[in-house]
């Protein structure tokens, strides 16, 4: 345990993390390098506009495991597709010719440049498994294949150490792929909202409000609101989020949206502001328990 800042800042040295993250072209939004200095994981991010320049890069000159971020216009989820090579150039000029979606390309290596086709073959299909079971982002990859790679016990646990690496460093990047929308160690303030029908239980996160697996949404939708959240209900239908039983519809899986008023309207299937609509067991809204606070400290740092 360190203190510092008059006993304020307490950091715990098991969880702690320094990432260096290096900018070749000068510009924040392009090519990005991030490594943690003590570790051997590397993770270059190429815009897919700046293709081009990423491909002079030093790095696509070893094997390693890739993932292609993007969007799908006709689904609730982001997208990834997760793939290995030892010809990255190669690999990402085919990508760039039959695959629409992506926007962003992450390529993770050694900095030692010691992965063996074993070791990126095996990162390949963990990191599928892993994603598939997170859920934040629905996978490009089609049907997941079985782990057919033979490696050592000790080997599974070196590659299981450089996962969780490469699982900072994407994350750090801006993807949290391998990030679970709920974190199990962080003690959870549920929420609900009824109404209509309706019976919505979620939670606030650091990205939003996740609505959880069996809440039930209102089927219908106010005229007013309908040109809004029918195509976004399309959508989570579309993406197996929810689906149809005995005349509502039902959350198959914990689903992220980007707010909570987003999340009531989907459940409640009208406009709704979701700081007020969502309230705790004891009666309070999301703004009493979220926002009462910080304004009460707010005011009481100002006296």
């Amino acid at each position: 345990m360190m203190e510092g800042f008059r006993g304020e800042l307490r950091v715990t040295t098991a969880t702690a993390k320094t990432i260096q993250i290096y900018l070749p072209t000068g510009e924040p939004r392009g090519i990005r390098i991030a490594d943690i200095t003590t570790r051997l994981v590397l993770a270059v991010l190429i815009p897919r506009s700046e293709l081009a320049s990423g491909k002079t890069r030093w790095e696509l000159d070893h094997p390693g495991v890739y993932f292609l971020f993007g969007e799908d216009e006709d689904g609730a989820k982001p997208i990834v597709y997760i793939g290995q090579t030892e010809d990255a150039r190669k690999r990402l000029d085919s990508h760039n010719k039959t695959k629409t979606f992506w926007k962003t390309a992450i390529f993770c290596i050694s900095k030692s440049q010691n992965f063996t086709q074993a070791h990126i073959r095996y990162l390949e299909w963990y990191c599928m498994q892993q994603a598939k079971d997170v859920g934040r982002y629905a996978l490009d990859n089609g049907q997941l294949p079985p782990n057919s790679t033979h490696v050592t016990e000790p080997m599974i646990a070196e590659l299981l150490d450089i996962f969780d690496t490469m699982r900072m460093l994407i994350s750090t990047l801006g993807y949290p792929v391998f990030e679970p929308i709920v974190k199990p160690s962080t003690p959870s303030h549920l929420f609900f909202v009824r109404g209509g029908g309706s019976d919505g239980k979620g939670e606030l996160v650091e990205d939003g409000f996740v609505v959880f697996e069996g809440s039930r949404a209102r089927i219908e939708i106010v005229p007013s609101a309908t040109s809004v959240l029918k195509p976004q209900r399309d959508k989570l239908i579309a993406s197996g989020v929810m689906e149809e039983r005995d005349g509502e519809y039902i959350f198959t899986q914990d689903f992220l949206f980007s707010s909570p008023s987003t999340a009531a309207a989907i459940v409640l299937g009208r406009s709704a502001n979701g700081w007020i609509e969502w309230k705790d067991d004891h009666g309070q809204t999301l703004s009493n328990v979220y926002r009462a606070p910080a304004e009460s400290n707010d005011a009481e740092s100002d006296e």
